[in-house]
């Protein structure tokens, strides 16, 4: 089974019945063994009726005992040899579904995260979580026609031969047979692989509105939007409702033609068996073999058609996987060395220039627009933007990344310790993890949790006030100790107290290093070196806090403004 650190590969993303296959190439022993072990199990239950059409005509006709015996034994043998065989070849296919399993999922995570800040821009969220619970477990379960799906070709076969030898119109009548049957379930299944492709989509959709309700749920509540939103989700819910009894529908037209025509085929078969054996054309014994070999035939004959089921779905499974892995990422193409020294961040598009070593706020009537210059300069929109008087866009992204930090307020935050949640990648020292926690004011939370820096933290920091999650995700930028820090609206979610010792603490934990804070906070923009004032996306005026406030009628009414804004307890 594939490691945890092992390199997935490189997927064939030419479609969905190419990345199947790709699956199976990834495993060959494994994917051969069960092949092998399932055509040798088949075959050897095709060979049961053989055994006991000898004990028939050999033993208990000719009243020959020791015949009788003898070929009871080999009945008995085989049969224990082929219930370890079945316990081997469940085995094997086990391992390759969870081969495939893990390998998808390595692969899918690997892209999203190579993805990184394109991906919200590029597929909705909902499509990303529909892959993870749902198609992955379909496309494992496809690959179960690797072994036993071979050994149903395989007995078909062996039968159809076996049956030759007792009687070529019996034969005959197996051989056409299956292809028959592909005639009826070709159509159905086109039909399902239509109707749960669509299925996927609307699912992918409705997931994704899922998420976005529960995050501003209590804004909705608020503006009273609640019933509208309810409305509209419950229409869609009812679309994908009245697609999954589609679905459904072609799925059971699908279960009753597996089900009903290997057991019409069985009826054929052994009707033409019994009148030749009336006839004198075949022995007792034979009949009673061809009755077996029909029985044995029934189960490949329905498995094809499950297993045309199961690979209709993993087809589709498989073609929204391959959908994702074709999103590329942002293009790289830097080739110049980013500046040595601290230097000078400059946004042409807003103006604003970010002095190294120096804190500087930038303040907005609108978010959107100090946000947006935070993202250009820390290179997540496309810019002219400069560090040093390099353009961002001609620096290698992974180094630039290195050095340049962007503190998103909605940062997600992973479930597991609060200790290894804020030291990210990195593995700080207990020491340095106090440091930073003192630095964002968030020693209460760390004396609130029963286990201190210990306790678990679920995901998204779900068992945290808002105020809590934003000091948390302060304290793990501070730990990764970035040259430039960007952050975005910091302490929007603290009380005046709280966030005047962060703004007083956040100076000096990073003093002489590059730091940009978005904010309207008089508390906040006080402590700044220089602060910014955008009006509609571009400079207004520059200097002070106070020096602002004396010259900028604009400034002033939007600091007094948050001022008298209704205070939020973090």
């Amino acid at each position: 089974m594939i490691d945890a650190y092992e390199d997935p590969g490189r997927p064939d993303c030419r479609g969905g019945w190419s990345y199947l296959w790709w699956l199976v190439r990834r495993q060959p022993g494994r994917s051969v063994a069960g092949a092998l072990l399932g055509s040798v199990w088949m075959v050897l239950l095709s060979a049961t009726p053989y055994l006991m059409a000898r004990a028939v005509d050999d033993g208990l006709e000719r009243g020959d005992m020791g015949a009788l015996a003898g070929w009871t034994a080999a009945l008995v043998a085989v049969g224990a040899f082929n219930a370890w065989l079945s316990i081997m070849r469940h085995r094997t296919m086990t391992r390759v579904r969870m081969d495939a399993n893990f390998r998808t999922v390595k692969v899918v995570v690997g892209h999203v995260v190579r993805l990184g800040a394109a991906l919200p821009r590029r597929t909705a969220a909902g499509e990303v979580v529909t892959i993870g619970v749902g198609d992955v477990q379909t496309i494992a379960s496809a690959l179960t026609v690797v072994g036993p799906g071979v050994g149903a070709v395989v007995a078909y076969c062996a039968v159809a031969g076996l049956l030759l030898s007792v009687s070529a119109q019996l034969a005959v009548v197996v051989v056409l047979g299956l292809p028959l049957i592909a005639v009826l379930v070709g159509p159905l299944m086109r039909r399902l692989q239509a109707t749960e492709s669509e299925y996927r989509e609307r699912q992918g959709v409705l997931t994704a509105r899922i998420g976005d309700l529960a995050g501003g749920l209590r804004v909705l509540n608020g503006l009273g939007g609640k019933g509208l939103i309810a409305d509209g989700f419950r229409r869609d819910s009812g679309r994908l409702r009245d697609q999954g009894y589609r679905v459904g529908a072609v799925t059971s037209w699908m279960q009753a033609v597996g089900v009903g025509l290997p057991t019409l085929f069985l009826a054929v078969v052994t009707w033409l068996a019994a009148r030749l054996a009336a006839q004198g054309a075949i022995t007792v014994g034979e009949l009673v073999a061809v009755y077996g070999y029909v029985a044995v035939i029934v189960r490949p004959v329905g498995y094809f058609i499950d297993w045309g089921y199961m690979l209709g779905r993993g087809a589709v499974a498989a073609r929204r996987v391959v959908g994702l892995l074709r999103l590329e990422p942002e293009p790289d193409g830097g080739t110049r060395e980013a500046p040595v020294e601290p230097a000078v961040l400059h946004d042409p598009e807003s103006g604003v220039r970010v002095l190294p070593g120096r804190l500087t706020a930038l303040a907005g009537a609108r978010t959107a627009d100090t946000a947006a210059v935070v993202d250009r300069l820390g290179r997540y929109a496309p810019s002219e933007a400069t560090w040093g008087g390099v353009r961002l866009d001609e620096i290698p992204l992974p180094r630039l990344r290195a050095r340049i930090l962007v503190a998103d307020p909605e940062a997600d935050l992973f479930a597991g310790p609060l200790r290894a949640l804020v030291g990210g990648c990195r593995e700080p020292d207990e020491a340095e993890i106090l440091r930073a926690v003192h630095a964002a004011v968030a020693d209460d939370i760390v004396r609130g949790l029963p286990d201190g820096l210990d306790s678990p933290v679920d995901a998204q920091g779900r068992n945290l006030s808002g105020g809590q999650r934003q000091r948390v995700r302060l304290v793990r930028a501070l730990l990764a100790d970035p040259e430039v820090l960007l952050a975005v609206e910091p302490t929007s979610a603290l009380d005046a107290h709280t966030e005047a010792a962060v703004a007083d603490r956040l100076r000096d934990a990073r003093e002489g290093r590059t730091t940009v804070l978005t904010t309207t906070s008089p508390l906040v923009l006080d402590r700044a070196d220089i602060v910014y004032h955008l009006v509609d996306g571009k400079v207004a005026a520059s200097g002070s806090h106070a020096r602002l406030l004396a010259e900028d009628p604009g400034y002033r009414s939007l600091v007094a403004r948050d001022t008298d804004a209704e205070e939020v307890v973090g």
